[in-house]
């Protein structure tokens, strides 16, 4: 099943087709905060009154010109500056293919380079997704450059790719804070991990070296199995709560979200809002069987 979530994701068709779909949007809203920023912001603002963090992105990966590209990092420009004047404890979140990626590595980096800077001014922060593995090396040299010059910017390591071990040792070595995954692509066999139990094994492993020696670590997981392996070790290291985060996903899991909190450890979700919202809603779709069933229990309510 999950093969055919991420098969469908890539179907611009059916993309074009639900995105204008009233009740496909209906259902979207569990995982996807809203099209508008002004309706984001509100889901920011109640998450942070339940003393919950937030990771705003703007969804829309994959643009088809530099033009959309330029216009992807318009709104991110006007989004840091709101989300600081508004007050909301949170910061950003992008994908660089739609920031221009696929056309043009230099004006992506300098697209991207305008809103690390304009975090930077605002100290805050701007956290660059992993994408497909066809685009990791690009994405962590764009990181590593702009973290070099403005320090404000972060990285995501997908636990399931076999060179993650040391993509991690050397973002660790250069101080470069790290978004913990397990991944949600579908790879060849080549470059990740097929079986769940090497996926979670390899992720437990990167996780110890993240809390070991990385920056400010997010262990973004909804898996009960991994967020006990974090507190048992955190305290084995006797690490205080708030030497790192997990990290979660808007609508999935809001009973372990109030766990954490209640225990004191430091929460972030990860709030996407905006039209262009298929592929990230099949992808999710794919990560686990009870949102297919959400899914299926409104479609016969409709």
């Amino acid at each position: 099943m999950r093969s055919l979530f991420l098969f469908l994701s890539r179907r611009k068709r059916l993309r074009q087709w639900l995105e204008t779909s009233p009740l496909a949007q209906r259902l979207a809203a569990r995982f996807v905060a809203g099209v508008t920023a002004e309706e984001a912001f509100a889901v920011c603002r109640r998450l942070n009154a339940e003393n919950i963090a937030v990771t705003l992105d703007h969804l829309g990966e994959s643009v088809t010109s530099l033009e959309e590209a330029s216009e992807a990092c318009d709104v991110y420009l006007r989004l840091l500056p709101a989300i600081h004047d508004m007050g909301i404890r949170g910061n950003v979140s992008l994908k660089l293919t739609q920031f221009g990626l696929d056309f043009s590595y230099e004006q992506c980096l300098a697209n991207v380079g305008q809103l690390v800077r304009s975090a930077a001014s605002l100290n805050t922060f701007v956290r660059v997704d992993m994408e497909g593995s066809e685009y990791t090396s690009r994405t962590l040299n764009l990181v590593s450059s702009l973290h070099a010059r403005y320090h404000s910017v972060g990285a995501v390591i997908q636990a399931y790719l076999h060179r993650s071990r040391q993509d991690v040792e050397r973002l660790s070595n250069e101080g470069i804070p790290v978004r913990l995954c397990k991944g949600a692509y579908l790879e060849p066999a080549s470059q990740a991990f097929r079986r769940k139990s090497d996926v979670d094994r390899n992720f437990v492993d990167l996780m110890k070296m993240l809390l070991d020696k990385g920056t400010r670590p997010a262990i973004a997981t909804h898996d009960e199995r991994m967020i006990a392996e974090a507190k048992a070790y955190a305290a084995q290291r006797n690490l205080p709560r708030n030497a790192f985060e997990f990290q979660m996903l808007y609508g999935i899991r809001r009973d372990l979200q109030r766990i954490l909190v209640s225990e004191g450890y430091p929460l972030r979700l990860y709030v996407p809002f905006g039209a262009a919202w298929y592929p990230y809603f099949m992808r999710r779709l794919a990560e686990r069987p009870a949102n297919v069933f959400f899914l299926l229990r409104n479609l016969f309510r409709e």
